[in-house]
């Protein structure tokens, strides 16, 4: 499979430790709603965003709020995966993402191994009520889609 960067993707590489497999020697299942999430933290620290920022000025925290995944390939260990996100879509309080982890192959392309929607909420820290995404960052979200 052909990987194509697109303007609102991002992308960070993940080496597969130990630690990250199973007894069977392969990628655990849930370990991979994790390299979802680094990728998501370094995407909204790469447009200047830290979330510990976040949460002590304005005091919001993105959560998750849904997850569709497709497991169509294993990982193994020492493999270096390529996670990526593209912003699907962005409303008054949510973020809609479509993301992948993917494998080089011999060939000189991608094997795609995981690929899924996840949709993260914007919300209150102190009160984890949904709350609107703050103008500014919102702006500059929607500048990337």
């Amino acid at each position: 499979m052909k990987h194509e960067q697109k303007p609102n993707a991002f992308t960070i590489p993940v080496r597969i430790y130990y630690e990250d497999t199973d007894a069977g020697g392969v990628v655990y299942y849930a370990n991979y709603l994790k390299f979802l999430e680094r990728c998501r933290t370094e995407w909204l620290r790469a447009i200047g965003h830290d979330q510990a920022d976040l949460l002590r000025d304005p005091g919001i925290a993105f959560v998750v709020r849904s997850v569709s995944l497709e497991y169509l390939k294993p990982a193994r260990l020492d493999e270096q995966l390529t996670v990526s996100l593209e912003v699907e879509k962005i409303t008054r309080s949510q973020i809609f993402f479509r993301q992948h982890i993917r494998r080089a192959n011999l060939e000189g392309g991608w094997d795609e191994l995981i690929n899924g929607k996840i949709q993260i909420v914007c919300v209150n820290a102190a009160q984890m009520k949904i709350t609107s995404i703050p103008n500014p960052l919102r702006t500059k979200l929607e500048a990337l889609q």
